[in-house]
């Protein structure tokens, strides 16, 4: 039983696992801060356009069932603002590992394939 606890700490104390959890963690609370500036800010100003007290009021009923277009709107809006702020952080962070005047890597050499695909083109192109 000691020898597996002792594997279980060195699995859990190795660098990929430690940042897998910080990352979740800060990530849940970055996930916080996105819902708020969309549920709290954005959306009850976009709600005044469309008519309503806020926008995920916006809704409409099939029979029984009420349709929350407002709410999967505003997850969409939480989707896009999340996903832009996560890619420019990738960019920032990216950049910042590239050493001044290295510039970034050469794309790769194109395949036998891709050369005779873009050869036909060129053929066809010029009939």
């Amino acid at each position: 039983m000691k020898k597996f606890l002792n594997e279980f700490k060195a699995f859990a104390m190795r660098g990929n696992v430690m940042d897998l959890a910080v990352g979740v963690i800060v990530g849940g609370a970055f996930s916080n801060i996105t819902n708020s500036l969309i549920n709290d800010i954005i959306m009850p100003i976009i709600g005044i356009f469309v008519g309503e007290d806020t926008f995920a009021a916006l809704s409409f009923h099939i029979g029984p069932a009420q349709i929350m277009i407002g709410n999967f709107i505003q997850a969409v809006f939480n989707f896009i603002i999340l996903a832009f702020v996560v890619f420019c952080l990738v960019k920032v962070i990216n950049a910042m590992h590239r050493k001044k005047g290295e510039a970034p890597p050469a794309p790769p050499a194109p395949s036998k394939e891709e050369v005779l695909l873009t050869e036909i083109r060129d053929l066809l192109a010029k009939k």
